[in-house]
């Protein structure tokens, strides 16, 4: 498979390396440097484009891929108002187009869990619920994309809480989200409900950006030859 890499920054070298061992080619690397190279002629030579840049310039990355006729893995985040667009140019250009908050397996799992826990732990007034993330300095966007799917999984499945709210616990109908920026951390996600009684905590800690590299990488090969919008449950086949 040959593979474009939109972003060429740590995430990018540990996804070419990834792409490597697994014995793909990486025929384009765009950066802040080289954007002319965007230009459809360049694209034509990978079947995929994997993206991670920044939130202002993901949807003209990811459009400008898909224009081309070339399937598109995402993981930038932050510019969700725009993945519909993105989605009806991937069904419009016969394309594949998959966009996550994140791609690494563990996380994945993690989200199931939140759920299920969030449905168990509807009908619990007595317990207050809130999320704590913690990423690099190099960030761009808190709270981070995972932290709002993970609120968004709990407004679906616990009755009374209807949007999230950054670094606030005053409002009762919300889900709190406290987003850190620390020096070197990959990233940190807790969800707690809380009772005067107990705590009951679930956390993933990612130890390397390894995990969501290889993801993407996992990602990239599922919707090789594929057409339409995809998402991390069909690549690991979770089915609920």
């Amino acid at each position: 498979m040959k593979i474009a890499l939109i972003g060429y920054g740590k995430m990018g070298h540990a996804i070419e390396q990834v792409a490597l061992k697994r014995g793909h080619d990486v025929v384009l690397r765009i950066t802040s440097a080289n954007r002319q190279d965007m230009a459809a002629a360049h694209l034509a030579q990978a079947d995929v484009a994997i993206e991670f840049t920044a939130p202002a310039v993901a949807r003209e990355n990811v459009l400008a891929c898909l224009s081309a006729g070339i399937n598109v893995i995402s993981g930038t985040t932050g510019w969700n108002e725009n993945l519909g667009e993105a989605q009806a140019k991937a069904i419009e250009k016969q394309v594949a187009f998959l966009h996550a908050s994140n791609f690494s397996i563990g996380v994945n799992i993690f989200f199931e869990v939140n759920k299920l826990l969030a449905s168990l732990m509807n009908g619990q007034p007595e317990y207050n619920v809130s999320i704590d993330e913690t990423h690099h300095t190099g960030k761009k966007d808190a709270p981070s994309g995972t932290a709002i799917t993970l609120a968004g999984q709990i407004i679906q499945n616990l009755d009374g809480k209807e949007k999230w709210v950054l670094n606030d616990i005053n409002e009762a109908d919300s889900v709190p989200i406290f987003a850190h920026r620390v020096e070197d951390v990959p990233g940190t996600h807790t969800v707690t409900y809380s009772s005067a009684i107990d705590d009951i905590s679930i956390t993933h800690t990612a130890h390397s950006r390894d995990g969501f590299a290889l993801g993407a990488v996992l990602a990239a090969e599922f919707i090789f030859g594929k057409h339409g919008v995809f998402s991390m449950k069909d690549v690991l086949k979770i089915k609920n």
